[in-house]
């Protein structure tokens, strides 16, 4: 950097410092996310939340049973995690009393008795193989071939490597209904979607978290999950829920509308494209009534905050590197969306980082 008089030095010399801080913070970002690995592992939202009251540390590391002689590594931990908002600490005043630690609404989002809690998905986000193939940049953009990096590095495909594993399935089927969880937040603004329908087909709908969250504002609804075999094989079904195991790429049951949550980022144009012709053949016996509600994420670099946008950008990298799936710009939504056949779509951002897409033919 040439400095061209002092005013300006001082300007560059602050935009260096600024520049320096930048890329160490994004060096050592992957601090802050085994330090929320660590506290799920731990379980220190639990703990909180089961004591019920702000609770000191060294009580904390009583009810988690570390060892004494961690203590000082706990605690240097629980700085940062209260630091990053996961928790907040309260100086009591008196140099003899120990600061408390409380949890934050994020935190909540930790304790695994809670119906919207996370906890599954960190677990299943930090899993060993997945976290190692992010160290084979080679694969990803040195050698020509078309698997995802997940299958490339593995061998595996990343739905075999979680249906293969009973309790792994479990773990990632409760990650998905927390998530769902927050749909009912979403569901109050948008309850014109479902009025005047008589039936919803929920594609990949899992154990049916989705289904049961509309039922209980529209129980009128005869819904449908379809999803795959082993995850639908001994679920029960009631008067107005019902569970078919089948392939979306093969057929979709026939309905007023059907429902994909979170289905399409996992897969490339091409098959997006098959599983929304598959969508409209299913509804294409109420003709211009019949809808697909797709719930997705939608980037947006122009209105949304950096924030916002950083988080979108991250789920198309994972998307990208377990199944060579993406999230899409609204214009590559509507040009999916025509291609295969439709001819209207309405956007609304709608639950947190998610929007939602009513699609007509």
């Amino acid at each position: 950097m040439v400095f061209t008089n002092n005013g300006n030095a001082d300007r560059d010399k602050r935009e260096m410092y600024k520049a320096q801080m930048h890329v160490h913070k994004h060096i050592l970002n992957f601090l802050s996310c085994m330090a929320l690995k660590y506290a799920t592992e731990l379980g220190i939202a639990d703990a909180i939340h089961n004591h019920g009251k702000p609770i000191t540390l060294s009580d904390l590391a009583s009810l988690l049973n570390l060892h004494p002689s961690r203590i000082g590594v706990f605690r240097r931990f629980m700085r940062l995690l209260t630091h990053n908002q996961f928790f907040t600490k309260t100086e009591n005043g008196e140099e003899e009393e120990e600061a408390t630690y409380d949890l934050t609404l994020a935190s909540e989002f930790l304790v695994r008795s809670n119906s919207f809690s996370l906890a599954h998905l960190v677990e299943v986000a930090f899993l060993p193989r997945v976290c190692n193939m992010w160290n084979s940049s080679k694969k990803l953009f040195e050698e020509d071939t078309e698997l995802p990096l997940f299958e490339s590095v593995t061998g595996e495909r990343y739905w075999d490597f979680i249906n293969n594993d009973c309790e792994l399935l479990n773990v990632f089927q409760k990650a998905m209904a927390a998530d769902s969880e927050i749909v009912k937040l979403g569901l109050q603004e948008c309850k014109h979607v479902f009025e005047g329908l008589g039936s919803l087909v929920d594609v990949g709908g899992g154990t049916g978290a989705v289904s049961k969250l509309i039922l209980q504002s529209f129980p009128h609804l005869k819904c449908t999950v379809l999803d795959q075999p082993q995850v639908v094989a001994n679920l029960k079904t009631t008067q107005n829920l019902s569970f078919v195991g089948g392939d979306m790429f093969q057929s979709i049951p026939s309905a007023d509308a059907v429902l994909l949550k979170l289905v399409l980022h996992d897969w490339n144009d091409e098959l997006s494209i098959k599983i929304l012709k598959k969508c409209k053949e299913a509804i294409c016996g109420r003709g211009k009534e019949g809808k697909v509600i797709i719930i997705d994420i939608v980037i947006d670099e122009g209105g949304d905050d950096r924030e916002l946008t950083e988080l979108k950008l991250e789920y198309d990298l994972v998307m990208l590197s377990l199944f060579n799936g993406k999230e899409r710009e609204k214009k590559e939504w509507e040009k999916l969306i025509y291609q295969a056949g439709f001819t209207t779509c309405k956007f609304s951002p709608l639950f947190g980082f998610k929007s939602l897409i009513e699609v007509y033919p």
